[in-house]
């Protein structure tokens, strides 16, 4: 069974910085793109950041310049550092990944964590 659990969610105020970790455990062969995507209550699920297995980037331009995502492809994990956060960045955020295993190709989500962007 492929897992994604978030980690790192919290409440911060303006300003302030959050690290999101997600790890993806279980049996599978590779990950390819991992993401991260937020919900903010009564908005629809919009793209945060994205990376590419061999690691280049897309940033969503209300984020540019404040998030940054990596990987670590040796221990299964994608990060989301998020800087100078602002009330409109609260949301739950989600992990989400591409998964191979065998020969399939899966899309996996985690949990999703809070994060909430408050004084």
């Amino acid at each position: 069974q492929v897992q994604l659990v978030e980690s790192g969610g919290g409440l911060v105020q303006p300003g302030g910085s959050l690290r999101l970790s997600c790890a993806a455990s279980g049996i599978f062969f590779s990950i390819n793109a991992m993401g991260w995507y937020r919900q903010a209550p009564g908005k629809e699920r919009e793209l945060v950041a994205h990376i590419s297995s061999g690691g280049i980037t897309n940033i969503a331009d209300s984020v540019k310049g404040r998030f940054t995502i990596s990987r670590d492809n040796a221990k299964n994990m994608v990060y989301l550092q998020m800087n100078s956060l602002k009330p409109e960045d609260t949301a739950v955020y989600y992990c989400n990944a591409d998964i191979r295993a065998l020969s399939r190709v899966t899309n996996y989500w985690g949990q999703g964590t809070q994060v909430t962007v408050s004084s």
